[in-house]
């Protein structure tokens, strides 16, 4: 610094001056020298300013809104409960991954928006130039620091815009929910809330109904959505169906949702209902080691494991018949199916739970209970 640096003021100096000088000290002190700083309005009031106040605010509003629009989407997503293609409710159905985007990005869009509005409309455009100092920062620059930013606060005029202060913190805060809520929407449901239902975590589809209901084994056509609700389309497996060493996804299937076709198609696109059955050759059958309380649940050479990964939810959606090996290509899981689909490579450290079956009378598989354990990836309220 040059020798005509301005001697720093003393304490009691400093406590003296009000908040304009301490704004001029501060930049002398820093070398700074404001070359221009227009007021964007100057003559305050004017029907020009108020209508860029209003545009400011209207894209705040908009901001809130769909900000709180996401967040009512996220609480409650039972509004667009699935419903299969071509039936009633099956465009709103389809509507729902889209508005959460769309109510997202038009609250991020909104925000960002008014606030570039509001510093080119509001903000003062000021031109200063600075030489260049070293060293740390001094107590009076930290002193007038504070009256510097104060002062800017003050030439941006927000003090006396409450229109734009509330629309803004409408905005913010509606968009801070959003965000705070699209992590929390997955600790919104209760998995000790009706844990016998099939809709719990503890349950899936595979779940009968009523005592004494029978769960079928249905295979997947692969038709789209809709040829899967048709009664024609049903086409269940039977144990002389698959060969040694073959493998099919299923998906459960009962009598009272023959004519059901909306019943139908759900049961093929819950995500907790595929099952992979698994024929094992007989010399590979002969070296399977049971899981400890499960040694009934397969019958003969057939074997039924869920089919989705104990990692995280993935579909296991290949099987190795050479070395009995169930892949889940998400993160490169393997499981031995003849050691009761016990991981033996990658990050899972669960076991696929098994289905036990069995056959009716005419010889179609049939689950003869739902899994004993939650499916998929662990939960809190989970012990294993």
């Amino acid at each position: 610094m040059s020798g005509d640096e301005p001697k720093p003021p003393t304490e009691a100096e400093l406590a003296e001056m009000d908040r304009d000088q301490l704004v001029k000290l501060g930049t002398k002190l820093d070398g700074v020298e404001v070359v221009k700083a227009p007021t964007p309005w100057p003559v305050p009031g004017t029907r020009a300013e108020k209508r860029a106040e209003r545009i400011v605010a209207l894209w705040f509003t908009i901001s809130g809104l769909a900000g709180l629009a996401f967040v009512v989407l996220v609480a409650w997503p039972h509004w667009f409960e699935y419903r299969a293609p071509g039936t009633a409710g099956s465009q709103k159905y389809e509507l729902y991954t889209p508005l959460l985007g769309v109510t997202l990005g038009i609250a991020i869009l909104g925000l960002g928006i008014a606030v570039i509005l509001y510093t080119k409309k509001f903000i003062p455009a000021e031109v200063a130039v600075q030489e260049r100092g070293d060293g740390p920062s001094k107590e009076v620059d930290k002193a007038t620091i504070v009256a510097q930013l104060a002062d800017s606060g003050s030439k941006s005029t927000i003090a006396r815009r409450s229109l734009i202060k509330r629309t803004a913190g409408i905005g913010a805060g509606a968009l801070g929910l959003a965000t705070v809520a699209l992590p929390l929407a997955g600790f919104i449901k209760d998995p000790w809330k009706d844990t016998e239902n099939k809709d719990s975590l503890w349950h899936t589809g595979w779940q009968p109904a009523f005592p004494g209901e029978v769960v079928y084994m249905r295979r997947n056509l692969g038709k789209p959505a809709e040829g899967n609700g048709k009664p024609d389309d049903i086409s269940l497996v039977k144990a002389s169906d698959l060969d040694a060493g073959a493998m099919e996804t299923v998906f459960p299937f009962r009598e009272s949702e023959r004519h059901d076709e909306a019943a139908l198609s759900a049961a093929m696109v819950r995500s907790d209902n595929p099952v992979m059955l698994i024929r094992l050759r007989p010399s590979d059958a002969a070296k399977v080691v049971k899981r400890s309380g499960q040694e009934d649940y397969n019958f003969g050479d057939y074997y039924a494991y869920t089919k989705i990964c104990s990692h995280v939810g993935c579909p296991t959606s290949l099987y190795e018949q050479r070395t009995n090996r169930i892949l889940c290509p998400c993160h490169q899981s393997q499981f031995d199916a003849l050691h009761y689909a016990k991981p033996i490579f990658g990050p899972a450290t669960r076991p696929l739970a098994q289905l036990p079956i069995t056959v009716d009378a005419e010889g179609y598989l049939i689950a003869r209970h739902d899994f004993i354990e939650a499916v998929g990836p662990a939960f809190w309220e989970r012990k294993s």
